[in-house]
């Protein structure tokens, strides 16, 4: 069989096209494919949500591939461990309370259990505002991660969505842009955005999944960005805990979608 260059080109230009046609109007849109935003568009893919996702990088799957200094094991407490056993990724364990897995396994298979879910992720493309009707969130403004580094000077264009999710992590890009051009009052003690503080993994664990919520009307935290916004701690190279914030997030939302 003969190769067409063209119609390779044309083949991907088609494709993409209609996937992103399609994400320009959904139920949810997750900003961040670390491992709160993957998990949290696996079960609103899974529940039959029109569920997508945006990552600024080239690779998804956030700071877990590197597990803790780039020793690729990652650590899930007793509590998160049943949603390892769901994706079907091995654990063992290491003391009582305690699993070890392997963070490349673990988030490869998420990764791929997500799409083949039906979450549509699109990798290089960046929110750089966020769409804002009556003070409540309904959209993201989005472009090419190129163009952000690049410091070009060129129009992005837009999305809308019922619910919009930041799980992007430490910086919690997001909540920033709103609580900086909006004006919106964030559910927050000081109505803005409190800052994660120091390291402290028993703490961290816990406050992550009570911090994933609403935060203004249309707009939901979930995983580091969750302490990030509510002043929680930071917890190092243990994971369960941004597990279980984004299968929380995703559950308020399917009932809510």
């Amino acid at each position: 069989m003969k190769l067409d260059e063209i119609k390779i080109s044309r083949a991907i230009i088609e494709s993409y096209s209609e996937k992103l046609m399609k994400a320009l109007d959904v139920d949810v849109a997750i900003v961040g494919g670390g491992p709160a935003g993957m998990v949290c568009g696996y079960y609103l893919a899974r529940a039959g949500k029109r569920a997508v996702l945006f990552e600024r990088k080239l690779s998804i799957g956030g700071g877990m591939w590197g597990g803790g200094i780039m020793f690729n094991e990652i650590v899930v407490q007793e509590s998160a461990k049943k949603i390892l056993d769901e994706f079907g990724i091995k654990a063992r364990q290491y003391e009582k309370g305690y699993y070890l897995s392997d963070s490349i396994e673990t988030v490869s298979t998420i990764c791929s259990k997500a799409v083949k879910a039906g979450l549509k992720v699109f990798n290089l493309l960046s929110a750089e505002d966020v769409l804002i009707r009556g003070k409540r969130v309904c959209g993201l403004v989005l472009n090419w991660t190129a163009v952000e580094m690049a410091n070009l000077h060129v129009d992005p264009i837009t999305m809308r969505a019922k619910f919009v999710v930041d799980a992007t992590g430490h910086p919690a890009e997001v909540a920033r842009i709103i609580e900086k051009k909006s004006g919106i009052r964030l559910e927050t003690r000081s109505g803005k955005l409190m800052g994660e503080q120091s390291m402290w993994a028993e703490v961290g664990e816990d406050t992550i999944v009570r911090n994933s919520k609403e935060v203004c009307p249309g707009f939901y935290v979930c995983g580091m960005c969750a302490n990030a916004v509510f002043g929680g701690p930071r917890m190092g190279p243990i994971f369960g805990g941004m597990l279980l914030s984004g299968e929380k997030v995703a559950k308020e939302l399917v009932k809510k979608t």
